[in-house]
């Protein structure tokens, strides 16, 4: 099961990130994260910029709703969504993570 919280600034959802892929997209589960591939390189921030954009793309918010809030080096990141409750965030997600 994917890890979300909710706090007071927002939703905080674990994420697993797999830079360099051959497309975007959400992989399934790693552990208690949301595995997403990215096609951008794991430089100078462009692997985060790009999950940022597709969270929004998925969960149906603007790109500014979507920032990182750990793991800027890692693989193992979390990420803080605005304007939208956790509830919601997880209806959204399973139907969108493919069943493994």
């Amino acid at each position: 099961m994917i890890r979300i919280t909710e706090t007071p600034e927002g939703v905080v959802i674990s994420v697993r990130a797999q830079p360099g892929a051959k497309r975007t997209a959400i992989v399934g589960i790693h552990g208690n994260a949301l595995k997403v591939a990215v096609q951008a390189p794991p430089v100078d921030g462009k692997a985060n910029e790009a999950i940022e954009v597709a969270l929004a793309g998925w969960l149906g918010l603007k790109k500014s709703q979507v920032g990182l809030k750990s793991g800027m080096s890692s693989r193992d990141k979390t990420f803080l969504l605005g304007g939208i409750n956790a509830s919601s965030v997880q209806i959204l997600l399973d139907a969108l993570v493919p069943i493994q």
